[in-house]
């Protein structure tokens, strides 16, 4: 029999087994953008639960089962995140009244969870997540009629689990072209690898042990910058750190001590090192002209390197105060997000990142804005916690990306004190849209549907960079490439940013377009956003009105919002 501890240790064992891996299920991602990937959400939705289960004092399964599920339901991050916390939820259903289970219990509680799964996903696919725990709850309910020890049941499990996520290439035929795995379905099989360990072999995964928090680095991070700019004249002598190698001449009769005496003269930190060839050289200095020309009269330069360590400073300095202050305005918008009343009638909640996104949708009405998009998914909890800081009898979300919309769909029955309409906005163009379409004068239930159908009849276009290799039907995609996505769907990739904006802009307008809104993000200037306006206003014609919008968005240097 399983009872709460060990399913408590082997839950703890699963989520310390993704963590360890989630940079290889990260990189089965086969779509070329930066998003927030497979692992990093399932590692961070089975990560709460297990911080949550080091605490608990419960002793039956059933109690450990449900405050696991809860856990893992609020820290949900991307579709792949929520799958799995609703997979964990039907288990935890399907366990109560029960302190103890069998094999048998397990694999009618897997198949609640199973169940649970494919009912929230409005079109699943074959080939998933969901295929893998379908077919892993198949094998194990096969097993569970001829044995009910719960290790054999869950061993059938484990092994199902793994001979569908090999099989998932022959059901996605992108993922065979692209020679891997669901990343989804490695993630549950990685899980279920790590709980297995504890049930069957006695063996916890364990996490290698940092020696440094991130709480302490961040500490001594700070400590430095506060230091370097305390001390700065005294830190810094000299400009200029200058390293170069000398080729020996044999003919030239020179020793390195006098080339060392010279350096001594004009700068400090100077290292002298020699062998039979080369002399290596690095000293701090104001001129390293002069360090140069002398080393010149030792043989020939074969490597010169000279960096300003007071611009290098400069700049570090200045990212430490940006990143200080990214971090207060977090804070800030933390200490906003407690509980309120619902006093108002309506009120609204988006996901967006980027100063002047935010900006933009406070304008038109929102009351809290969730950090978040497509590399940076936030959780279930924190969609909820927006919602209960609004002040609202009716709370419209809107998610802005698909891979958010699960999540943000979860929070709906966790609200009981007022009404939560998710607007399932895929894109940032979509979410303006559909703010403008609120009309003040109709009930939520309208409105619902102005904004849905406004949101509908937006075009999205989308400039980013290549987060890895890969291929698209002949068009092969390098790491770093510019790449220009209409609607989600790759259409080219670019050297330049406002090249691949102006040509992705001439595919999307049509006949039938009327308003263009180009909004430029991290990483392009305004002069060139100006640049890209003119020219998408050149290419679009009088009867179509183009504007500007400094978004401030990471990720993607353009969007383009298309009506």
């Amino acid at each position: 029999m399983i009872n709460g501890s060990y399913y408590k240790n082997a839950l703890i064992s699963g989520a310390n087994n993704i963590i360890k891996q989630k940079d290889e299920i990260n990189s089965l991602n086969i779509f070329p953008v930066p998003d927030g990937d497979t692992g990093t959400n399932m590692s961070m939705t089975i990560e709460a639960a297990a911080n949550a289960l080091k605490d608990s004092t419960a002793l039956r399964i059933d109690e450990i089962a449900s405050e696991a599920a809860s856990a893992m339901l609020r820290s949900a991050r991307g579709n792949s995140g929520v799958i799995l916390s609703l997979l964990f939820r039907g288990i935890a259903n399907g366990l109560k009244g029960k302190g103890e289970i069998d094999g048998k219990d397990f694999v009618n509680a897997l198949k609640l969870g199973v169940e649970t799964a494919y009912k929230a996903v409005m079109n699943p696919t074959e080939g998933t997540i969901l295929t893998v725990a379908r077919m892993a709850y198949e094998a194990g309910k096969v097993a569970a009629e001829v044995e009910s020890d719960p290790v054999i049941v869950f061993s059938s499990v484990c092994a199902s689990a793994r001979d569908a996520l090999r099989r998932t290439p022959e059901m996605l035929p992108v993922l065979k072209k692209a020679g891997v795995v669901d990343a989804g379905g490695k993630g549950l099989c990685v899980i279920f690898d790590g709980m297995l360990s504890l049930l069957r072999d006695g063996v916890m995964v364990e996490l290698e042990k940092q020696t440094v928090t991130a709480a302490e680095a961040e500490d001594k991070s700070a400590e430095f910058f506060r230091n370097a700019a305390a001390e700065f004249d005294s830190i810094i002598n000299f400009t200029y750190c200058t390293e170069f190698i000398i080729g020996r001449d044999a003919s030239i009769e020179k020793e390195p001590s006098e080339l060392r005496t010279f350096l001594e003269g004009i700068g400090d930190c100077v290292v002298v090192a020699e062998d039979d060839d080369i002399i290596k050289v690095h000293v701090h200095t104001e001129n390293p002209g002069k360090a140069i020309e002398e080393a010149l009269t030792f043989g020939q330069l074969l490597k010169v390197k000279i960096e300003n360590m007071k611009e290098q400073h400069r700049k570090a300095a200045e990212e430490y105060q940006k990143e200080k202050a990214r971090s207060e305005a977090e804070a800030k918008k933390r200490e906003s997000l407690k509980p309120v009343s619902p006093v108002d009638e309506v009120g609204f909640v988006t996901v967006a990142s980027g100063d002047g996104l935010e900006t933009v949708f406070k304008d038109l009405g929102c009351h809290h804005i969730v950090s978040g998009g497509q590399s940076m998914n936030p959780s279930t909890d924190d969609i909820c916690q927006a919602v209960m800081a609004t002040p609202a009898k009716t709370v419209f979300v809107l998610p802005n990306n698909k891979n958010i919309i699960l999540a943000a769909e979860q929070v709906v029955p966790l609200v009981n004190d007022r009404n939560v309409i998710i607007i399932p906005t895929k894109t940032i163009p979509q979410g303006l849209v559909a703010m403008l379409a609120y009309s003040p004068d109709a009930t939520p239930e309208l409105n619902s549907e102005y904004m849905l159908t406004a949101a509908k009849h937006v075009s999205t276009g989308k400039i980013t960079y290549a987060a890895r290799n890969s291929e698209f039907g002949s068009t092969k995609i390098k790491e770093g490439d510019i790449i220009a996505l209409n609607n989600g769907k790759l259409t080219h990739k670019d050297k330049d940013p406002v090249h691949a904006v102006v040509k992705l802009a001439k595919e999307m307008i049509t006949k039938e377009t009327s308003y263009v809104t180009v909004i430029y993000g991290n990483g392009i200037t305004e002069a060139q956003a100006n640049t890209a306006l003119e020219a998408i206003q050149a290419k679009a014609g009088n009867d179509v009105e183009v504007s500007l919008l400094d978004g401030g968005q990471p990720i993607y240097y353009f969007m383009l919002s298309v009506e």
